[in-house]
């Protein structure tokens, strides 16, 4: 990173999740596309790492990598998590010094256990790679892995699909998140709605009865 840093062809831009599941940040899309009409050719995004709600990136980006280490229980953790299944390669970092014949121990599992998941793009076949980010060893193979998917699904037709996937998810997220805002920031809403859960808590009142209370509330407030 501090290599990168100091690259002038490079653009690094930290945004906060700000409290959207997923790991990235809500305006993430956006800021891709800007990065794209500002003439950067390779745009990579980094999620906080923690949790099932990281696969929301898959719907933003061409190539999902998970990147994994040794000794730290990933292993288990990826395949509980269902993260793999969506993976385009899984790539073991810190493959140097003691550590090195561990990592390839631990490629060689996850190549066995990726053998018999469905692909998470069609026609490709996800492979793990070892790769050391101190020694720069193993970052070609992965590189090169990678304009081969690309070159690849783009004669396929699989890359401008799942683009267009990607595009028509993307308008409903936005309207999901926009009914989000505008049902929450009702004064009437955030008046009625701790009396409400109370009375669900307590026992008085169903959920069901409670939520279509809440939104007959909204729609009232809507058509004033």
């Amino acid at each position: 990173m501090e290599k990168l840093a100091r690259n002038p062809r490079a653009f690094i831009r930290p945004s906060p999740s700000g409290g959207k599941l997923g790991g990235v940040h809500r305006k993430t899309r956006e800021t891709m596309l800007l990065c794209e009409a500002a003439g950067f050719d390779v745009i990579l995004v980094e999620t906080v790492g923690v949790g099932q709600s990281e696969v929301i990136v898959r719907d933003m980006v061409d190539f999902f990598m998970l990147l994994v280490l040794t000794g730290a229980g990933d292993e288990l953790q990826g395949m509980k998590k269902g993260i793999m299944e969506l993976a385009d390669a899984v790539i073991v970092n810190k493959a140097d010094g003691t550590n090195k014949q561990e990592a390839e121990k631990t490629k060689e599992e996850y190549n066995r256990v990726l053998h018999f998941l469905q692909p998470a793009t069609k026609g490709w076949e996800t492979k793990a790679y070892t790769c050391s980010a101190l020694y720069d060893t193993g970052i070609d193979e992965v590189w090169a892995a990678i304009e081969t998917f690309e070159k690849q699904t783009k004669q396929s037709g699989v890359f401008d699909d799942r683009r267009r996937k990607q595009t028509k998810e993307w308008i409903y997220s936005m309207i999901s998140d926009q009914l989000h805002y505008s049902f929450f920031r009702h004064p009437e809403i955030k008046k009625q709605l701790p009396k409400i859960e109370n009375e669900v808590i307590s026992g008085d009142r169903t959920v069901t009865a409670a939520v279509d209370e809440l939104f007959k509330i909204f729609h009232q407030l809507e058509h004033k």
